[in-house]
């Protein structure tokens, strides 16, 4: 009877890898479409991710005001949520072309759900003035992290108010990182945050990240991490991490 269970317990488990396999499988492929779609319009994507309340879309705000004048970063952003349109509102209450994606009770956007999102912002015409599309990934450390966007580069957020623990209790999302931005740094010292802490747990995950610390009232601050962004489009960089 024992063995007959465990031997049921296995094959559900079999299977249920089996299942997963074939969805990223599928999420991958449609990923790879996607970034060739990315290229042949000219734009460079950027996979924003990170815990809810990080500051995300705050980061975004910021980074548009600090960019109204500059002609040659102008971005679209596709909005990821379980429900509302509020982050897509605020972005376009900044002047920015969005499309707010709500996935139900899935914690992460897929390849396919971006697809959906993109053709709409096209045939909008939301593209045709902007060199860089956002993808502000659902609130969450752990699923997004599996699943590929198609996106040249992932940049993960990580809040000061969340703690300098969670690089190594999430390392499969800071494995993503091409970038780490410690957001509201401003904060660090109400918080207690060790900054050197992050920089160690990162480094024994993935050496050479380059981390930027920013709060919203720092222009600089986001100055530095648009600078970074177009650095990495006119060298041609892809991630190239493997989901």
């Amino acid at each position: 009877m024992k063995d007959n269970l465990t031997q049921t317990q296995n094959t559900t488990q079999s299977i249920t890898m089996e299942v997963v396999q074939k969805v990223l499988s599928k999420n991958d492929k449609k990923a790879l479409q996607m970034r060739e779609l990315y290229a042949q319009d000219g734009l460079y994507v950027i996979n924003l991710m990170s815990s809810a309340g990080s500051g995300k879309t705050t980061f975004l705000e910021t980074l548009a005001e600090s960019s109204a004048k500059s002609s040659d970063f102008g971005f679209a952003v596709i909005e990821g949520d379980l429900q509302t349109n509020r982050d897509a509102d605020r972005l376009k209450a900044k002047g920015i072309n969005a499309y707010q994606i709500l996935t139900g009770e899935a914690c992460h956007l897929d390849a396919t759900m971006i697809e959906e999102a993109y053709h709409h912002l096209k045939s909008s015409n939301a593209l045709e003035s902007v060199g860089y599309l956002f993808i502000e990934n659902v609130g969450n450390l752990v699923c997004p992290a599996s699943y590929n966007l198609g996106a040249d580069i992932n940049i993960v957020l990580l809040s000061t108010p969340e703690g300098d623990d969670k690089v190594l209790k999430y390392p499969t999302m800071f494995l993503c990182a091409d970038a780490l931005i410690i957001s509201k740094a401003d904060l660090i010292e109400h918080f207690g945050f060790d900054l050197e802490r992050v920089k160690s747990d990162l480094a024994k995950l993935k050496k050479g990240i380059p981390i930027f610390l920013t709060s919203k009232d720092d222009i600089d601050s986001i100055q530095k991490v648009r600078t970074f962004i177009v650095e990495c489009k006119m060298k041609g960089y892809h991630s190239k991490h493997k989901f």
